[in-house]
């Protein structure tokens, strides 16, 4: 079984989903037949991730609430970090499913539980704060965070973005407390929280914020600096800054090729033809104004 599941992520990491698929389907029959619960949920773990990355939504459903089914019937208590993160995965597929009531829901209870959990951790007496105990919080903490991320972009998604900035502001709190200023995704959670004041209308406080994530990425050589930088690039457009906007889309398009991001260099070419026709836009606006 051991080898069938090595197999399984040797192939994933090869990208031929279709035999790691073959062998995580061998593997959850042998850990049937050996009453293995362990191995069940792992394994059915495994194949509901593989099943969310082809897409395989419903099916990704089904074996998620089948390993948690194994886990609570194992006797895992509903807030252990490990159930929530399967319930956190159920919400952000029922949000790209469009299934409002039930994301929301999920969501919800994700973060319910995870805030009480850590309300009981903080009453705990002196004595028992050990260091088992502190590294339980900061993993608690740290999946808050994640779950408040999700519902954010779930939030902004909707355009409900009030709530999104509410979300997003309690993720980077969260992050800055735990993981420090320059951590990678600290600085993504600013970048993100800087996107949802752009669409607000609070374009200067956003280049403040994004400006400040910018700088950062550069000392701490963050891996999707070409990201950040497109976003400030986005920001300064916005603003009616468009030289400004065309050097930081420059730069962000020849750090994404460097690092092979096809979507965002995508994305950045989308964001240079928006300078162009903004430019040709105030050209002509010019011209009139002169005409006149």
């Amino acid at each position: 079984m051991i080898l069938l599941l090595k197999k399984a992520k040797l192939s994933v990491y090869r990208g031929q989903l279709q035999a790691a698929s073959g062998f995580l389907h061998q593997a959850v029959v042998l850990a049937h037949q050996t009453h293995n619960n362990q191995a069940i949920i792992y394994t059915y773990s495994l194949m509901a991730n593989l099943a969310y990355v082809q897409g395989q939504l419903d099916n990704a459903e089904k074996l998620f609430k089948a390993a948690m089914s194994f886990m609570l019937s194992g006797g895992t208590p509903q807030d252990d970090n490990a159930v929530i993160e399967m319930s956190l995965k159920l919400a952000t597929i029922y949000a790209e499913q469009n299934k409002a009531e039930l994301a929301e829901h999920g969501f919800r209870f994700c973060t319910e539980s995870l805030e009480a959990k850590l309300q009981k951790q903080k009453e705990l007496p002196a004595e028992e704060q050990t260091e088992e105990e502190e590294t339980l919080r900061k993993e608690t903490r740290l999946l808050l965070g994640l779950c408040l991320d999700s519902r954010a972009r779930y939030r902004a998604s909707t355009l409900h973005l009030n709530q999104a900035g509410q979300d997003y502001q309690r993720a980077l709190d969260i992050c800055r407390q735990e993981q420090g200023d320059t951590h990678p995704q600290t600085l993504v959670l600013m970048s993100d929280l800087a996107t949802i004041l752009d669409l607000q209308g609070r374009h200067d406080d956003a280049l403040v914020l994004v400006q400040q994530a910018v700088d950062l990425s550069r000392s701490a050589e963050h891996p999707d600096q070409h990201v950040l930088l497109g976003n400030m690039a986005g920001i300064l457009l916005h603003t009616g800054r468009l030289e400004d906007s065309v050097r930081f889309y420059q730069e962000a398009l020849s750090l994404a090729r460097q690092a092979g991001d096809q979507e965002a260099v995508d994305q950045i070419q989308e964001g240079l033809k928006e300078v162009k026709k903004r430019r040709e836009e105030k050209k002509q606006q010019e011209e009139e104004a002169a005409e006149d």
